[in-house]
């Protein structure tokens, strides 16, 4: 069965359930606490008058430890980016088409962890068939995009650092899939999996951002993880060690 006819008589899209928690998504008419919940379209706004961005960097701050605000919208970002490749791609390379994830259509509770961070408030498939081109109209243009152009006026995010950071994150969606569909005898699903993120890491948003050999990836650039309390490099940063910082500084 196609995704265009699951999602007509799935409201709940249970299809993504097989796939484990990093690829669930809440579906369904908002809740009275839910209908409270901002948009993510709101949160791209600039001059919001509910400052959801500043929302989610302060819960960031509070449970890192960390007192950097662009090591803040990092990370947050990152996780972000995380939740919506892993719907997307999950859905275009199980059942080869994507949910529409219009910014509008998706209430964000910014003080949630996943997978309860999102609510899908109606579901429905996107206008194009679920190839790279519509993953990357759902993800990259629909949000990664005004998001970054917010970061970096707000925060004073470096673009390179964003964009390598949503390229790690297909990755590791990427990743997830292909070990899903391995052990569930599902190379066909691995094999989509694996063209669609090659395209995507081609798309001159992400292209430049990291090497790719197989299902790893090595990006060229640095979340910044290291500044926080305790961390280290990730095991896709640029950096074998962590660096030493210069005092205030947060360079990507």
């Amino acid at each position: 069965m196609s995704l265009v006819l699951v999602l007509s008589v799935d409201p709940d899209l249970s299809v993504l359930r097989p796939l484990g928690g990093f690829f669930v998504l809440r579906t369904g008419t908002a809740a009275p606490d839910d209908a409270e919940a901002p948009t993510l379209a709101d949160a791209y706004r600039p001059g919001a008058e509910d400052d959801v961005l500043a929302r989610r960097l302060h819960v960031v701050a509070t449970r890192l430890r960390v007192g950097e605000p662009r090591v803040c919208a990092s990370l947050a970002q990152q996780g972000l980016a995380a939740r919506l490749w892993s719907v997307a791609l999950g859905c275009a390379a199980v059942h080869g088409t994507v949910p529409d994830l219009d910014p509008a259509l998706l209430r964000w509770d910014p003080e949630a962890g996943a997978p309860d961070d999102l609510l899908l408030t109606e579901v429905r498939p996107h206008p194009e068939p679920g190839g790279a081109d519509a993953v990357a109209d759902t993800v990259l243009h629909a949000h990664l995009a005004p998001l970054t152009a917010t970061l970096r006026a707000r925060y004073g995010v470096a673009s390179g650092l964003l964009w390598g950071n949503a390229a790690s994150a297909l990755a590791g969606a990427a990743r997830e899939l292909d070990r899903w569909a391995r052990a569930h005898g599902r190379t066909e699903v691995a094999q989509r999996a694996a063209d669609l993120t090659g395209r995507l890491l081609a798309h001159p948003l992400l292209r430049g951002t990291g090497t790719r050999s197989g299902t790893a990836f090595r990006r060229r650039s640095c979340c910044l993880y290291y500044r926080v309390p305790g961390g280290g490099v990730c095991g896709d940063c640029c950096f074998v060690r962590p660096p030493r910082p210069s005092p205030g500084a947060a360079s990507g």
